[in-house]
C-alpha cells in the first residue's frame, strides 16, 4: 500500500470545515493546538456529516451511501460501503484499535492517525505504516478531547499538536451512529485476520447494514449499532489466491452466528458481562452474512444468516 491515508483524510476534513455550518458541525474548536471538529456533541450534526465522517475514517478509499434497506429491512435506510482497497481503508484506517485514556477521558480512536502511530500488532501483519506531516483521527465520544489526549496523539504520531485534527461524535447522534454502521466490511475483514487468514487476499469488498434510529442515550445506541451489523449486516468479499476448499472450511467461522453469544441483543450481552466489552466473545463481532466471490475459480460461497427479529427488538427497545 502506498496511499497517503492521513493526507487523503485531511483533505476531506478541509472540505468539511468549509461546509461546517451547512453540515451543522462546529469546526471552530482548538484543544492544545489541535483542530477539533464536533459533529454531534454540542451541535446537531446530521446524515451528510455522518457520510463524510465515515469517508474520512476510511481515508477516502471507499464509497459510503445511504440506500433503501434490503428485505427484510426495507422499512429502514441502510449504510452501504464499497471499496477496492479494503485493507488500507478498513484495517489501516477505519478500525477502532487505539484506546485513548487520560484522567476521566476515554475513547476508542480510529482513522488514519493509527497508521502514523502504528501501535498495534495489526500493522506488522498488513505491512503498512506512514510518517505524514498531519494526522487525522475519529473519536466515538460525548466528551471533547483534553490537552493531554491531544499531546498523547501528537507524540505517538510524531507530529506537532497543531498538525492534529480530531473529529468527535457520540454514538447517539446522526453522524456518530452512521459512521459506526459503516463498519460492516471492517468487522468481517478483522474477523478474517483473527482467524488466521491473510486479509491481503481480499481485493474488493461491499457491505451494508440497516441504520438504526438514534437512541435516547449512548449505551442504547451502542447496542443498536452493534446489532445492526451482527444481525443485519451483509458483506461480500472478492478474493484471490484462496482455494474453494479453504473457503468452505473458513467460511462458517466468519459470520457472527459462529459465536456462542449469537442470538442475544448486544445490550443484553453487555449487561450479562458486567459492561465489560472485552469479556464478550470476540467471535461475535462480524456481519450476519458473509459472501466470498472467488475470482480465481468463479465460485461463490455464502455463510451465516440474517436475524431480523433481533434487529427489530433492538431498534424498537
Amino acid at each position: 500500500m502506498t496511499f497517503p491515508l492521513n493526507e487523503r483524510s485531511a483533505r476531506l476534513c478541509d472540505e468539511l470545515v468549509a461546509q461546517a455550518e451547512r453540515l451543522r458541525c462546529d469546526a471552530s474548536l482548538y484543544v492544545g493546538g489541535a483542530r477539533v471538529i464536533d459533529l454531534g456533541i454540542n451541535v446537531p450534526g446530521g446524515l451528510e456529516a455522518g457520510l463524510l465522517l465515515a469517508r474520512i475514517c476510511l481515508a477516502d478509499l471507499a464509497d459510503v451511501k445511504l440506500v433503501p434497506g434490503r428485505t427484510p429491512f426495507s422499512h429502514w435506510q441502510a449504510v452501504a460501503v464499497t471499496t477496492d482497497q479494503p485493507v488500507a481503508a478498513c484495517l489501516a484506517s477505519q478500525y477502532a484499535g487505539w484506546e485513548l485514556k487520560a484522567g476521566k477521558f476515554f475513547a476508542l480512536g480510529s482513522g488514519p492517525m493509527r497508521a502514523a502511530a502504528a501501535r498495534e500488532p495489526l500493522f506488522e501483519k498488513i505491512g503498512y505504516t506512514e510518517r505524514p506531516e498531519r494526522v487525522v483521527g475519529v473519536l466515538e465520544t460525548r466528551q471533547l478531547p483534553t490537552v493531554e489526549i491531544v499531546e498523547q496523539i501528537a507524540e505517538a504520531c510524531q507530529v506537532p499538536t497543531t498538525n492534529v485534527t480530531l473529529l468527535v461524535a457520540p454514538t447517539a447522534s446522526l453522524a456518530g451512529g452512521l459512521q459506526i454502521v459503516a463498519r460492516s466490511i471492517e468487522t468481517g475483514l478483522h474477523k478474517l485476520g483473527e482467524l488466521g487468514c491473510d486479509v491481503r487476499r481480499v481485493v474488493s469488498a461491499a457491505g451494508q447494514a440497516p441504520l438504526p434510529p438514534v437512541a435516547a442515550d449512548d449505551l442504547k445506541a451502542i447496542g443498536r449499532t452493534n446489532d445492526a451489523i451482527l444481525y443485519g449486516g451483509e458483506v461480500t468479499f472478492w478474493v484471490e489466491g484462496i482455494g474453494d476448499d479453504e473457503l468452505t472450511t473458513l467460511g462458517p467461522q466468519v459470520p457472527s452466528s459462529s459465536s456462542g453469544d449469537h442470538g442475544a441483543r448486544f445490550a443484553e450481552l453487555f449487561e450479562r458481562y458486567d459492561r465489560n466489552f472485552y469479556a464478550i466473545d470476540p467471535l461475535l463481532f462480524s456481519p450476519a452474512v458473509v459472501v466470498f466471490q472467488n475470482l480465481t475459480t468463479g465460485r461463490s460461497h455464502r455463510f451465516g444468516h440474517l436475524a431480523p427479529e433481533v434487529v427489530a427488538q433492538s431498534f424498537e427497545h
